[in-house]
This record gives C-alpha cells, structure tokens and sequence, in this order.
C-alpha cells in the first residue's frame, strides 16, 4: 500500500513538472520571447549557436532552435555552427539528464514492477545487449530532431556515467546541427 502510495507520488509530481514545463513553452511561442532570443543572437555567430544549441536540445523548443540554427549555419560556417551548437546542447542535455536519467527508469520499473511482464522487463533491460542498444538508440534519437529527453530517458536505463554522457551528447548533436546547416545550405 505504501509503495502504491509513493508511485502515485512520482507520477503526480512528474506530471506536475510536465503540464509546467508545457505551460512555460506555449509562455514563450505565444510571447515570441524564444523567438527574439534566438533571432538576436544570429548576428554573433558563435554565442547564437551556443544558445540555439541549448534550446535544440527540448522538445518544447526544437522547432524553433532547428529553424535559428539552420540560419545561422547559412549565413556562416556550418562547422563552427555545429560546434558551438553541440556546446550548447550539451549544457541543455546536461540540464534534462540530471533530472531525467535515473528517475523515469526508476519510475517506469515500479510500475511494471509488480506483475510477470515487468519482472521479465526488468531481466531484459539488465542484459549487455540491451545496454549497447539502448546506447546507440539513444544517441541517434539524440542526433536527430527528436526530444532529446527520449534518448537520454534511454541512456538512463544503460546506467550512463556522465563522463561518457558528455561526448557522447556533443558528438552526436553537432552531427545533428551539421546535418541542419548542410540541409539549410542546400534550399
């Protein structure tokens, strides 16, 4: 009953941090603050690309970052773009893996916990392979444009030391950024 209890808990103050986090993102399209944070920066290439490369990183401002980064990167070098965007990333990954990285696993195995399947989920995620594949997965969800809460939700059930969280976040976002300023370079 207890655990129940504390579940419950979890999940309510999860979803709080959600609707909250939703609430702040539509704050910040309805009132374009994000938009004219990201659009002043464009002119000094470098610390655009940092602070674009910290918002590409969330789901609630991606499109936004993809659309700065992609004109940044067309207007200037696309490699210093990836760079200092990838820099930039890393500080917002940083951000969403300390709070992200043990406790969705934490929270999704003590709600699969208590049954069969979740006993046999569990024996799954402890094998090797699972780990390299959640390593890889995790890092390409990271390159792409998707949220990268996603793949570093996944890099958590690896168990991820963040001194192999660090390189990994800024090689595969600056491949990500890259790959926005070569496709922004071509239209």
């Amino acid at each position: 009953m207890k655990n129940k209890r504390r579940n419950s808990n979890f999940l309510l103050r999860d979803a709080t941090i959600i609707i909250g986090s939703i609430l702040v993102a539509v704050i910040l399209v309805k009132t374009e603050v994000l938009v004219n944070i990201l659009t002043a920066t464009q002119e000094r290439e470098l610390l655009g690309s940092f602070i674009a490369g910290m918002f590409f990183t969330s789901v609630f401002t991606t499109a936004p970052a993809i659309v700065a980064l992609g004109e940044i990167a067309n207007a200037n070098s696309i490699v210093l773009t990836a760079v200092f965007g990838g820099m930039g990333a890393v500080v917002g990954d940083l951000i969403i893996f300390r709070f992200i990285r043990d406790r969705f696993g934490e929270h999704l195995m003590a709600l699969i916990g208590h049954r069969k399947a979740g006993r046999k989920v569990s024996t799954l995620l402890h094998l090797r392979f699972f780990r390299w594949f959640t390593f890889v997965v995790g890092g390409l969800i990271i390159a792409s444009p998707l949220p990268d809460e996603l793949g570093i939700s996944l890099l958590g059930f690896s168990k991820m030391r963040m001194l192999w969280f660090i390189p990994l976040s800024f090689t595969f976002n600056s491949i990500g950024i890259l790959l926005i300023g070569v496709i922004a370079k071509a239209i």
